[in-house]
Protein backbone atom coordinates (compact mmCIF):
# COMPACT_ATOMS: atom_id res chain seq x y z
CA UNK A 1 0.00 0.00 0.00
CA UNK A 2 3.02 2.31 0.00
CA UNK A 3 4.70 4.36 -2.73
CA UNK A 4 8.18 5.63 -2.00
CA UNK A 5 8.80 9.28 -2.73
CA UNK A 6 12.34 10.14 -1.73
CA UNK A 7 12.88 9.34 1.94
CA UNK A 8 9.20 9.58 2.81
CA UNK A 9 6.42 7.17 1.96
CA UNK A 10 3.01 8.19 0.70
CA UNK A 11 0.05 5.80 0.96
CA UNK A 12 -1.69 4.83 -2.28
CA UNK A 13 -4.95 5.04 -0.38
CA UNK A 14 -6.29 6.11 3.01
CA UNK A 15 -8.69 4.38 5.36
CA UNK A 16 -11.37 6.79 6.59
CA UNK A 17 -12.14 5.39 10.04
CA UNK A 18 -15.19 7.66 10.36
CA UNK A 19 -17.60 6.14 12.86
CA UNK A 20 -16.28 2.56 12.50
CA UNK A 21 -15.55 2.38 16.25
CA UNK A 22 -19.36 2.62 16.68
CA UNK A 23 -20.52 0.05 14.06
CA UNK A 24 -24.11 0.07 15.39
CA UNK A 25 -24.28 3.76 14.45
CA UNK A 26 -23.40 3.31 10.77
CA UNK A 27 -26.76 2.21 9.33
CA UNK A 28 -28.92 4.77 11.18
CA UNK A 29 -26.35 7.44 10.29
CA UNK A 30 -26.42 6.35 6.61
CA UNK A 31 -30.21 6.90 6.55
CA UNK A 32 -29.97 10.30 8.27
CA UNK A 33 -27.09 11.50 6.05
CA UNK A 34 -28.84 10.34 2.86
CA UNK A 35 -32.08 12.13 3.84
CA UNK A 36 -30.13 15.28 4.79
CA UNK A 37 -28.20 15.19 1.50
CA UNK A 38 -31.41 14.88 -0.56
CA UNK A 39 -32.93 17.81 1.39
CA UNK A 40 -29.74 19.84 0.77
CA UNK A 41 -29.85 19.17 -2.98
CA UNK A 42 -33.58 19.91 -3.32
CA UNK A 43 -33.50 23.01 -1.08
CA UNK A 44 -30.43 24.66 -2.59
CA UNK A 45 -31.31 23.85 -6.23
CA UNK A 46 -34.81 25.30 -5.59
CA UNK A 47 -33.32 28.58 -4.30
CA UNK A 48 -30.97 28.86 -7.31
CA UNK A 49 -33.79 28.16 -9.81
CA UNK A 50 -36.31 30.50 -8.14
CA UNK A 51 -33.73 33.32 -7.80
CA UNK A 52 -32.90 33.00 -11.50
CA UNK A 53 -36.40 32.65 -13.03
CA UNK A 54 -38.46 35.01 -10.85
CA UNK A 55 -38.04 38.65 -11.98
CA UNK A 56 -39.22 39.91 -8.57
CA UNK A 57 -36.12 38.36 -6.97
CA UNK A 58 -33.74 40.22 -9.27
CA UNK A 59 -31.82 41.97 -6.44
CA UNK A 60 -28.33 41.74 -4.91
CA UNK A 61 -29.65 39.87 -1.86
CA UNK A 62 -30.93 36.98 -4.00
CA UNK A 63 -27.83 37.05 -6.19
CA UNK A 64 -25.71 36.47 -3.05
CA UNK A 65 -28.20 33.91 -1.73
CA UNK A 66 -28.08 31.86 -4.95
CA UNK A 67 -24.26 31.98 -4.75
CA UNK A 68 -24.45 30.70 -1.17
CA UNK A 69 -26.78 27.89 -2.30
CA UNK A 70 -24.43 26.91 -5.14
CA UNK A 71 -21.51 26.99 -2.68
CA UNK A 72 -23.41 24.79 -0.21
CA UNK A 73 -24.25 22.31 -2.98
CA UNK A 74 -20.56 21.98 -3.88
CA UNK A 75 -19.46 21.99 -0.21
CA UNK A 76 -21.70 19.12 0.85
CA UNK A 77 -21.04 17.13 -2.37
CA UNK A 78 -17.29 17.24 -1.63
CA UNK A 79 -17.75 14.94 1.37
CA UNK A 80 -21.23 13.39 1.56
CA UNK A 81 -21.12 10.84 -1.34
CA UNK A 82 -17.85 9.41 0.04
CA UNK A 83 -19.31 9.34 3.57
CA UNK A 84 -22.41 7.46 2.32
CA UNK A 85 -20.19 4.98 0.49
CA UNK A 86 -18.13 4.32 3.62
CA UNK A 87 -21.16 4.03 5.91
CA UNK A 88 -22.89 1.59 3.53
CA UNK A 89 -20.29 -1.17 3.36
CA UNK A 90 -17.09 -2.54 4.89
CA UNK A 91 -14.81 -0.66 2.45
CA UNK A 92 -13.66 2.56 4.16
CA UNK A 93 -10.92 3.44 1.68
CA UNK A 94 -10.37 6.57 -0.39
CA UNK A 95 -7.59 6.92 -2.97
CA UNK A 96 -4.64 9.24 -2.27
CA UNK A 97 -5.79 11.50 -5.14
CA UNK A 98 -9.37 11.46 -3.84
CA UNK A 99 -8.20 12.45 -0.35
CA UNK A 100 -6.02 15.30 -1.63
CA UNK A 101 -8.85 16.57 -3.89
CA UNK A 102 -11.22 16.42 -0.93
CA UNK A 103 -9.16 18.55 1.43
CA UNK A 104 -8.18 21.07 -1.28
CA UNK A 105 -11.84 21.51 -2.32
CA UNK A 106 -13.21 21.41 1.22
CA UNK A 107 -10.93 24.23 2.37
CA UNK A 108 -11.52 26.25 -0.79
CA UNK A 109 -15.30 26.17 -0.33
CA UNK A 110 -15.25 26.54 3.47
CA UNK A 111 -13.12 29.71 3.36
CA UNK A 112 -15.23 31.09 0.49
CA UNK A 113 -18.36 30.66 2.61
CA UNK A 114 -16.74 32.60 5.48
CA UNK A 115 -16.12 35.57 3.17
CA UNK A 116 -19.46 35.27 1.34
CA UNK A 117 -21.41 35.47 4.63
CA UNK A 118 -19.52 38.72 5.40
CA UNK A 119 -20.41 40.06 1.92
CA UNK A 120 -24.08 39.23 2.61
CA UNK A 121 -23.94 41.18 5.88
CA UNK A 122 -22.57 44.18 3.95
CA UNK A 123 -25.55 43.92 1.60
CA UNK A 124 -27.98 43.90 4.55
CA UNK A 125 -26.15 46.85 6.17
CA UNK A 126 -26.47 48.99 3.02
CA UNK A 127 -30.12 47.91 2.48
CA UNK A 128 -31.21 48.87 6.01
CA UNK A 129 -28.82 51.69 7.00
CA UNK A 130 -28.55 53.40 3.58
CA UNK A 131 -31.84 52.44 1.86
CA UNK A 132 -31.98 55.45 -0.48
CA UNK A 133 -28.44 54.88 -1.74
CA UNK A 134 -28.79 51.07 -1.93
CA UNK A 135 -29.43 50.84 -5.73
CA UNK A 136 -26.48 53.18 -6.40
CA UNK A 137 -24.02 51.42 -4.06
CA UNK A 138 -24.95 47.76 -4.66
CA UNK A 139 -24.70 47.83 -8.45
CA UNK A 140 -24.29 44.63 -10.44
CA UNK A 141 -20.56 45.22 -11.08
CA UNK A 142 -19.84 45.59 -7.34
CA UNK A 143 -21.91 42.48 -6.48
CA UNK A 144 -20.05 40.39 -9.07
CA UNK A 145 -16.70 41.80 -7.86
CA UNK A 146 -17.48 40.92 -4.20
CA UNK A 147 -18.53 37.37 -5.10
CA UNK A 148 -15.45 36.83 -7.31
CA UNK A 149 -13.22 38.12 -4.47
CA UNK A 150 -14.90 35.71 -2.02
CA UNK A 151 -14.22 32.74 -4.34
CA UNK A 152 -10.62 33.83 -5.07
CA UNK A 153 -9.80 34.40 -1.38
CA UNK A 154 -11.18 30.93 -0.58
CA UNK A 155 -8.98 29.47 -3.32
CA UNK A 156 -5.92 31.31 -1.94
CA UNK A 157 -6.59 29.86 1.53
CA UNK A 158 -6.87 26.34 0.13
CA UNK A 159 -3.71 26.60 -1.98
CA UNK A 160 -1.75 27.81 1.06
CA UNK A 161 -3.08 25.45 3.74
CA UNK A 162 -3.47 22.33 1.63
CA UNK A 163 -0.11 22.77 -0.13
CA UNK A 164 1.65 23.04 3.26
CA UNK A 165 -0.19 19.93 4.50
CA UNK A 166 0.50 17.78 1.42
CA UNK A 167 4.25 18.17 1.98
CA UNK A 168 4.14 16.61 5.46
CA UNK A 169 5.59 13.08 5.62
CA UNK A 170 3.15 10.43 6.82
CA UNK A 171 5.68 7.56 7.20
CA UNK A 172 3.18 5.04 5.86
CA UNK A 173 0.38 6.11 8.18
CA UNK A 174 -2.82 5.79 6.13
CA UNK A 175 -5.57 5.69 8.79
CA UNK A 176 -7.58 8.94 8.87
CA UNK A 177 -9.50 9.24 12.15
CA UNK A 178 -12.39 11.11 10.53
CA UNK A 179 -15.03 10.63 7.82
CA UNK A 180 -13.29 13.08 5.48
CA UNK A 181 -9.77 14.22 4.61
CA UNK A 182 -9.46 17.55 6.40
CA UNK A 183 -6.31 19.59 7.07
CA UNK A 184 -6.33 19.46 10.94
CA UNK A 185 -6.70 15.66 10.84
CA UNK A 186 -3.99 15.25 8.16
CA UNK A 187 -1.58 17.39 10.24
CA UNK A 188 -2.15 15.10 13.26
CA UNK A 189 -1.27 12.06 11.10
CA UNK A 190 2.20 13.34 10.21
CA UNK A 191 5.31 11.82 11.77
CA UNK A 192 7.26 15.10 11.44
CA UNK A 193 7.32 18.25 13.55
CA UNK A 194 4.04 20.03 12.72
CA UNK A 195 4.48 23.13 14.94
CA UNK A 196 4.68 25.45 11.91
CA UNK A 197 1.64 23.82 10.23
CA UNK A 198 -0.47 24.07 13.40
CA UNK A 199 0.57 27.73 13.88
CA UNK A 200 -0.24 28.57 10.23
CA UNK A 201 -3.60 26.78 10.48
CA UNK A 202 -4.43 28.78 13.59
CA UNK A 203 -3.32 32.13 12.09
CA UNK A 204 -5.08 31.62 8.74
CA UNK A 205 -8.09 30.02 10.47
CA UNK A 206 -8.36 33.11 12.70
CA UNK A 207 -8.12 35.42 9.69
CA UNK A 208 -10.78 33.57 7.67
CA UNK A 209 -13.19 33.11 10.57
CA UNK A 210 -12.77 35.84 13.19
CA UNK A 211 -12.12 38.74 10.76
CA UNK A 212 -15.29 38.13 8.66
CA UNK A 213 -17.23 37.36 11.85
CA UNK A 214 -16.09 40.67 13.42
CA UNK A 215 -17.15 42.47 10.24
CA UNK A 216 -20.56 40.74 10.43
CA UNK A 217 -21.02 41.68 14.10
CA UNK A 218 -20.11 45.33 13.46
CA UNK A 219 -22.53 45.44 10.47
CA UNK A 220 -25.31 44.03 12.63
CA UNK A 221 -24.50 46.48 15.42
CA UNK A 222 -25.23 49.32 12.97
CA UNK A 223 -28.29 47.47 11.63
CA UNK A 224 -29.80 47.00 15.12
CA UNK A 225 -29.19 50.68 15.96
CA UNK A 226 -30.93 51.71 12.71
CA UNK A 227 -33.85 49.30 13.18
CA UNK A 228 -34.49 50.56 16.72
CA UNK A 229 -34.91 54.06 15.27
CA UNK A 230 -37.64 52.89 12.84
CA UNK A 231 -40.96 54.19 14.16
CA UNK A 232 -43.38 51.75 12.53
CA UNK A 233 -43.58 48.31 14.15
CA UNK A 234 -44.20 46.78 10.69
CA UNK A 235 -40.92 48.28 9.42
CA UNK A 236 -39.04 46.96 12.46
CA UNK A 237 -40.53 43.49 12.01
CA UNK A 238 -39.62 43.35 8.31
CA UNK A 239 -36.02 44.50 8.95
CA UNK A 240 -35.51 42.01 11.81
CA UNK A 241 -37.04 39.16 9.75
CA UNK A 242 -34.69 39.85 6.84
CA UNK A 243 -31.63 39.90 9.09
CA UNK A 244 -32.51 37.15 11.56
CA UNK A 245 -32.19 34.48 8.82
CA UNK A 246 -28.65 35.63 8.11
CA UNK A 247 -27.74 35.76 11.83
CA UNK A 248 -28.96 32.15 12.34
CA UNK A 249 -26.95 30.91 9.32
CA UNK A 250 -23.81 32.76 10.50
CA UNK A 251 -24.11 31.26 14.01
CA UNK A 252 -24.62 27.72 12.69
CA UNK A 253 -21.61 27.97 10.39
CA UNK A 254 -19.05 29.93 12.40
CA UNK A 255 -19.51 28.16 15.76
CA UNK A 256 -18.11 24.74 14.67
CA UNK A 257 -15.56 26.31 12.27
CA UNK A 258 -13.97 28.44 15.01
CA UNK A 259 -13.76 25.49 17.41
CA UNK A 260 -11.98 23.40 14.72
CA UNK A 261 -9.64 25.92 13.09
CA UNK A 262 -8.84 28.70 15.54
CA UNK A 263 -7.69 26.17 18.16
CA UNK A 264 -6.57 23.20 16.01
CA UNK A 265 -4.15 21.87 18.63
CA UNK A 266 -6.71 21.74 21.43
CA UNK A 267 -7.13 18.44 23.19
CA UNK A 268 -10.82 18.09 22.35
CA UNK A 269 -11.89 14.53 21.58
CA UNK A 270 -11.79 13.36 17.97
CA UNK A 271 -15.44 12.23 18.25
CA UNK A 272 -16.41 15.83 19.01
CA UNK A 273 -14.36 17.04 16.00
CA UNK A 274 -16.13 14.50 13.76
CA UNK A 275 -19.52 15.81 14.88
CA UNK A 276 -18.36 19.40 14.28
CA UNK A 277 -17.19 18.50 10.75
CA UNK A 278 -20.47 16.69 10.06
CA UNK A 279 -22.37 19.74 11.29
CA UNK A 280 -20.79 22.38 9.07
CA UNK A 281 -20.31 20.11 6.03
CA UNK A 282 -23.85 18.66 6.00
CA UNK A 283 -26.27 20.10 8.58
CA UNK A 284 -25.63 23.81 7.85
CA UNK A 285 -25.94 23.47 4.01
CA UNK A 286 -29.19 21.54 4.58
CA UNK A 287 -30.67 24.12 6.97
CA UNK A 288 -29.68 27.25 5.01
CA UNK A 289 -32.44 27.00 2.33
CA UNK A 290 -35.12 26.33 4.95
CA UNK A 291 -33.96 29.21 7.18
CA UNK A 292 -33.94 31.66 4.25
CA UNK A 293 -37.23 30.52 2.68
CA UNK A 294 -39.30 30.02 5.84
CA UNK A 295 -38.40 33.49 7.14
CA UNK A 296 -38.68 35.29 3.81
CA UNK A 297 -42.11 36.16 2.39
CA UNK A 298 -40.74 37.14 -1.05
CA UNK A 299 -38.97 33.79 -1.42
CA UNK A 300 -42.06 31.88 -0.27
CA UNK A 301 -44.26 33.75 -2.76
CA UNK A 302 -41.73 33.13 -5.56
CA UNK A 303 -41.62 29.39 -4.70
CA UNK A 304 -45.43 29.28 -4.80
CA UNK A 305 -45.53 31.09 -8.18
CA UNK A 306 -42.99 28.63 -9.63
CA UNK A 307 -44.88 25.56 -8.35
CA UNK A 308 -48.22 26.92 -9.66
CA UNK A 309 -46.74 27.64 -13.12
CA UNK A 310 -45.15 24.16 -13.27
CA UNK A 311 -48.48 22.59 -12.26
CA UNK A 312 -50.36 24.47 -15.02
CA UNK A 313 -47.72 23.54 -17.60
CA UNK A 314 -48.17 19.85 -16.71
CA UNK A 315 -51.96 20.16 -16.94
CA UNK A 316 -51.67 21.64 -20.44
Amino acid sequence: TIMNAGNTSTPKFFILLGFSDHPWLEMPLFTIVLAAYICTLVGNISIIVVSRVDPQLDSPMYFFLSNLSFLDLCFTTTTTPQLLLNLWGPDKSITYGGCVTQFYTFHFLGATECILLAVMSLDRYVAICKPLRYPVIMQQQLCIFLVVMAWLSGLANSLLQSSLTIQLPLCGNNKVDDFLCEVPVMIKMSCADTTFNVAMLSVVGTFYSLVPLSFILVSYGFIVATVLRIRSSEGKKKAFNTCSSHVIVVSLFYGPVISMYVQPSSTSSQDKNKLMSLFYSLVTPMLNPFIYTLRNKDMKRAMTRLLVSLYHQRRE
